[in-house]
């Protein structure tokens, strides 16, 4: 077992090419939503109104990661996967128009329970808001705004689970660009207008999330017809292709989901913290999904299809090469960003949010906890790879119980530390928890799968690691060199931080070509030789 999976996978090239293209879609999207946390924090600063926007948000994007982005998704490639291989064209899209159907009637009665209970949910998932005047009032405004964004993404991610199983990964990866642009767009336009007719600012951006929220499906509906989809009403919630997407579901919809869920609890004990301690958290987070998006999510993204693939033809041993080969993409991309997150934590914040009524002292804070969500940025990414696994193999009950573990630790751990560390507690607990997730997941794969070459994974992050030494020498060595530019001006910092960046980024490469990481050698060959075609 070990001597057939000790080498990159057969479809490393291909994962790699499809992530790719993935990577280069999600890291627009996510400059996008830097370029839109900007927006907040030169308008609204650290304060009042976005720690309102930022709760408020999280009801809907909570229940968007359980039930669309996260479990939807996962549970309807796998089926719908199954179906292209197995059962043939005619059953394949009558299936994917039940799903739809279906979907739409049940998130849509989720939708309208959300807003008519908005009140109680934000007195749970906040209540000291109720200390300072008029703040859960906004915030229920808010939340009922922003409650049919989840009906949005819920249907894009199930057009997003019919292209990627087509091989059409761009366009959907792009969707969540088309998102911001909305958010930033709408969400801006609104929100100098709305005061002119007594309306809060902040609600500008609320609309402008939902005007999002409606481009990101909308972008991909050209494509989906491309591919040959075509609507029929049908709605049987017990056809066996829904009844089994449900049930992947319904274990899943806690499994995938232990972020969001971690997030949840830590914005009650946030906000029990200083005023703008849930913004803070809130920046310092979006900028960590960066990274978390263009690695994780990408490579999660790109392999899924091909681990369905495989579970459906039986194909285990390829299954588990495909599986290691891509968390050691994974460890190869996340380590470095890790180590660069924590060095450049400052200069990074300063640049991108120190703007407006943002402070330097927002800065030092959200910096803060920047470094404390860094340290486990690895297991984020890893988790995303992960649980494509368990879908694959039908076994969704173990990302369950991981889920569990994460949120008791994120939990145990914030009571300890949250009187000495206040919000940066928040971010190391919530680091913790996915660390501990992680290695549950690894322990329980290993024996699911009969085992993995450990060895290799082993010796690659080996390798990895000590690249990841080499290149934050280099950086700290140049952060001294460069320390008055990085407290210029903007054009000073931004070549600083440009010039630190790339020279990290080489030293890295250079490291893992002397050391032959197999994964670094395999897509470096192949890009040299595309190079000689072209």
């Amino acid at each position: 077992m070990a001597e057939s999976a000790a080498q990159p996978s057969r479809s490393t090239g291909t994962i790699a090419r499809s992530a790719g293209t993935v990577s280069v879609a999600v890291m627009c999207s996510r400059v996008l939503g830097l370029i839109r946390e900007q927006v907040f924090a030169g308008l609204f600063g650290a304060g009042f109104a976005v720690d309102a926007f930022v709760v408020a948000f999280r009801i809907p994007n909570l229940l968007r990661d359980l039930f669309a982005e996260g479990a939807l998704s996962a549970a309807f490639i796998t089926v719908f996967t199954d179906y292209s291989t197995n059962r043939g064209t005619e059953a394949t899209w009558r299936l994917a128009s039940n799903v739809m159907v279906f979907f739409t009637l049940l998130i849509s009665a989720f939708t309208l329970v959300g807003i008519y209970w908005a009140g109680p949910i934000v007195d749970l998932l906040a209540p000291d808001f109720g200390q300072i005047p008029g703040k859960t009032e906004l915030t229920v405004q808010l939340t009922r705004i922003m409650m049919p964004f989840l009906l949005c993404v819920s249907l894009a991610a199930v057009v997003m689970g019919i292209l990627n199983t087509k091989g059409r990964f761009f366009v959907p990866a792009m969707s969540s660009a088309f998102f911001n642009i909305g958010s930033i767009v709408g969400g801006l336009s609104l929100a100098l207008l709305f005061p002119h007719f007594d309306q809060p600012a902040i609600a500008g951006m609320a609309w402008g999330t939902l005007i999002g929220g409606m481009l990101q499906l909308l972008v991909q509906v050209p494509t989906l017809f491309k591919v040959g989809f075509r609507f029929r009403f049908s709605c049987n919630p017990f056809d066996p292709g829904v009844r089994r997407i449900l049930l992947l579901m319904l274990p899943a919809v806690i499994g995938l989901s232990a972020t969001q869920i971690n997030i949840f609890v830590n914005t009650n004990f946030a906000a029990s913290c200083a005023e703008g301690s849930v913004s803070w958290l809130n920046y310092a987070f979006r900028l960590v999904q960066l990274p978390i998006g263009v690695f994780g999510v990408a490579l999660s993204i790109a392999v899924m299809p091909i681990l369905a693939k495989q579970a459906a033809q039986k194909d285990l041993v390829s299954l588990k090469q495909t599986f290691i080969s891509s968390l050691v993409l994974v460890f190869a991309l996340a380590v470095p960003a890790t180590a660069g997150l924590i060095l450049l934590a400052r200069p990074i914040i300063r640049l991108i949010f120190e703007h407006g009524v943002f402070t330097g002292a927002d800065t030092i804070q959200t910096a803060d906890a920047l470094t404390c969500y860094a340290i486990g940025l690895f297991a984020y990414s890893a988790i995303k790879v992960m649980v494509p696994v368990f879908y694959a193999i039908d076994n969704t009950r173990y990302p369950v119980i991981g889920s569990f573990l994460g949120v008791a630790a994120n939990i145990c751990i914030i009571l300890l530390v949250i009187d000495a560390f206040q919000h940066r507690g928040i971010a190391l607990a919530t680091s913790c928890a996915m660390i501990l997730n992680f290695l549950f997941l690894g322990a329980v794969l290993y024996q699911k799968l009969g085992g993995y070459p450990l060895g290799y994974l082993l010796r690659g992050l080996a390798k990895i690691v000590a690249a990841t030494a080499l290149m934050g020498g280099g950086i700290w060595g140049l952060e001294q060199l460069f320390a008055p530019w990085l407290q210029g001006s903007v054009s000073m910092r931004i070549g600083a931080l440009s010039v630190l960046i790339g020279v990290a980024v080489v030293i890295y490469g250079i490291g893992l070509h002397i050391l032959r990481l197999p994964e670094f050698t395999l897509l470096t060959d192949q890009l040299v030789q595309r190079l000689r075609r072209s």
